[in-house]
């Protein structure tokens, strides 16, 4: 299995696409070689006899110092900035709300944690609920900046959009 942030390493693999919690089965059932393992499968891959042979997120972050864009939410430019203003602030309240809240918030999260057990899914949502999810920070911006300016120039991205975070 092949994701755009693998083909920035490996150009010339052939992508086998299926919903993310179907990738260590298509691995095991041999529709692919490999798998790119997300959300609650990087806590669980070893337990199914998978060992990890490239970890992109340590790979990111030695090559360029910077933290791997796990993704964001988009508004419409057209939609004007005093909108884009106030849905950013309403997601801003929402995540700082939870994360004031975390034991509430992990136990509402735990009817959707697919056979996570509460420590493993408190592990999985720090890791992706946490102070960079309220503020990117200037390196978090340059990270998605560069992330799509390599994805065009191994012809993954169309064009580089003019980026505006809110």
């Amino acid at each position: 299995m092949c994701s755009s942030d693998l083909r920035l390493y490996l150009p010339d693999c052939e992508p086998v696409y299926v919903a993310f919690d179907r990738v260590l089965a298509a691995v095991t059932e041999g529709r692919a070689d490999a798998g790119v393992v997300i959300h609650e499968g990087q806590l669980t891959y070893h337990e199914e006899g998978f060992h990890r042979v490239l970890d992109l997120g340590e790979r990111w972050r030695e090559e360029t110092g910077l933290p791997l864009p796990l993704g964001l939410n988009a508004v419409r430019r057209d939609l004007g900035p005093a909108l884009a203003e106030r849905v950013a602030g309403l997601l801003r309240e929402s995540i700082a709300y939870a994360l004031a809240h975390r034991e509430e918030a992990l136990s509402h999260a735990l009817a959707y944690a697919r056979g996570l057990d509460r420590w493993r899914a408190d592990r999985f949502v720090g890791m992706y609920v946490n102070e960079r999810t309220l503020d990117l920070g200037p390196d978090g911006r340059e990270a998605v900046r560069l992330f799509l300016r390599r994805g065009h120039e191994r012809g993954l991205v169309p064009a580089v959009p003019d980026l505006e975070f809110v």
